[in-house]
């Protein structure tokens, strides 16, 4: 049933796809029929996997690198109050900056290259692991501190042994999101300037009305960011098993 059920609903939308163009009569180059982008697809197959692997390779830096500084930023804020004072607000204003409006000077720093993508991955990222996970390092139990304190316990140990595995829940959602909004970053970054990628292919495909190919390249981010977002989920599920409920139901 795990694998029925998001199958069963990905024909139910391709065949409602199918019935409103043939209702609706919708000439191909505004919407195409599924089957024609299925053919546009496996013709032009290589084109549309040479494309992927640049996103791919785009969104998996930039979610590693995103993490890496998320993370990093909050145990840095959880242990020390002068780089709360600093930091946080920082942290808070840069989300008052629209993210996307960066993307031309960050193609402009960086070129047209890989680098400004991953950078545009990591400004998405960093924000939802680094507020979930100091969020979830200060909600450790009132209990368990008071314990490892009255034990004297050091607080780099109170930070390893307790802070931390109280907090990977909340670094889990953190991450979910991230894996979901990874591949806007990556493909924006494209449409502003790139010479590969998916973003690339489709931004080009729409100026040729070559909509059957747009619809092929979408079609694949779509399952590159779904398959991103369920290993994600299946690799937390397993690494918090003791908490089960932080599992996403399925």
């Amino acid at each position: 049933m795990r694998l029925a059920r998001p199958l069963l609903i990905a024909g139910g939308l391709l065949a409602l796809w199918h019935l409103l163009v043939l209702a609706t009569g919708v000439p191909p180059y505004i919407l195409p029929d599924p089957l024609r982008v299925a053919r546009t697809l496996w013709a032009r197959a290589d084109l549309v996997a040479a494309h992927t692997a640049t996103t791919a390779l785009e969104i998996l830096l930039g979610l590693f690198f995103g993490t890496v500084l998320g993370a990093g930023s909050a145990l840095l804020l959880a242990a020390s109050r002068r780089a709360r004072a600093w930091v946080l607000p920082v942290l808070v204003a840069s989300q008052a900056l629209p993210v996307f409006a960066l993307a031309p000077l960050l193609v402009l720093w960086l070129g047209y290259g890989i680098a400004s993508k991953v950078a545009m991955a990591v400004l998405i990222i960093y924000f939802p692991v680094a507020s979930t996970f100091f969020d979830g390092l200060r909600r450790t139990p009132e209990g368990w501190l008071e314990l490892a304190r009255v034990m004297d316990a050091r607080p780099l140990a109170i930070l390893l042994r307790l802070r931390l595995p109280a907090a990977l829940p909340a670094l889990a959602s953190g991450l979910r999101v991230a894996a979901a909004v990874a591949p806007i970053g990556a493909v924006v970054g494209e449409w502003v300037g790139s010479s590969s990628g998916l973003g690339y292919l489709m931004l080009h495909a729409n100026a040729r009305m070559q909509t059957d190919l747009l619809f092929a390249a979408l079609f694949v981010l779509c399952l590159l960011a779904l398959s991103l977002w369920f290993a994600v989920d299946r690799a937390l599920a397993r690494a918090i098993r003791w908490q089960p409920e932080t599992a996403h139901p399925t």
